[in-house]
């Protein structure tokens, strides 16, 4: 039998804003090309973050809510919330949330990771996740506050910050899931171990076979043991441009 597609509601759609499918039990989400719209990076994290249906998650700047989305379609977790700081951007993220009708597991929230330690209680969720800036504020090239360099570059936050309030949220022997760049592996883990989480998992994303690694996905756990298990390297493309097999099965896909 057909699944049945429910009508979208036109006061939750703005706009110059567009609705695209997630192909994940019926989710779609709003996104508007004005501000950074989400890549495979957030697909990949969704993917790689492990937790339970009983499990309290929470994505940090989590943009257009991609993140909570998938997880709860994929229905990975019992709630998902998602901490952005940009307040417009918030409530569309807010609105896809309604457009699924999914306000009883995902919640959207305004507000600043820096302020996570004054904000929220301290050790209140099983799994934390982030796609966070890749790009030190020094470096690169940007001349403004938008909302894609925001995204892209560390303006608005810092690597440390977030993972001080990763540390602040998470449960013990709670998992904080990020992905970034490899070029800054050596930060990423230094800043990890420091605040007390420990990299327990880590898996590189070639864009195609033979080609330099340019994402890698990595889980820490909170106060875990000093051992790191390294995943085999997943390929996004085949040599023709399609996807392989690996992120097809993301997807469920034949």
């Amino acid at each position: 039998m057909k699944e049945e597609v429910q009508p979208i509601r036109e006061d939750l759609i703005k706009e110059k804003e567009r609705i695209d499918d997630l192909e994940v039990n019926g989710f779609r989400i709003i996104q508007n090309p004005s501000f950074f719209c989400f890549g495979m990076d957030a697909v990949l994290l969704a993917n790689f973050t492990h937790t339970r249906k009983k499990d309290k998650v929470m994505d940090l700047g989590t943009g257009t809510g991609i993140i909570p989305l998938l997880l709860t379609a994929k229905e990975k977790c019992a709630f998902c919330e998602g901490l952005e700081l940009q307040e417009e951007v918030a409530e569309m993220a807010g609105r896809s949330v309604k457009l699924n009708q999914a306000e009883d597991r995902c919640r959207i929230l305004q507000g600043d990771i820096r302020e996570v330690t004054m904000n929220f209680p301290k050790a209140q969720y099983d799994a934390v996740t982030c796609n966070p800036p890749y790009i030190k504020e020094s470096g690169g090239l940007h001349n403004d506050k938008s909302a894609y360099n925001i995204a892209r570059h560390e303006i608005a936050v810092s690597w440390e910050e977030i993972v001080r309030a990763a540390a602040h949220l998470l449960k013990p022997g709670g998992s904080f899931y990020v992905v970034h760049k490899p070029f800054r592996l050596p930060e990423l883990m230094q800043c990890l171990i420091q605040y007390r989480l420990e990299p327990k998992c880590m898996q590189l994303v070639q864009p195609y076979a033979g080609k330099e690694p340019n994402m890698v996905l990595l889980e820490a756990v909170m106060g875990g043991g000093p051992q790191l298990t390294v995943r085999p390297t997943l390929v996004v493309y085949n040599e023709d441009g399609s996807y392989t097999r690996q992120v097809l099965d993301m997807y469920g896909k034949p």
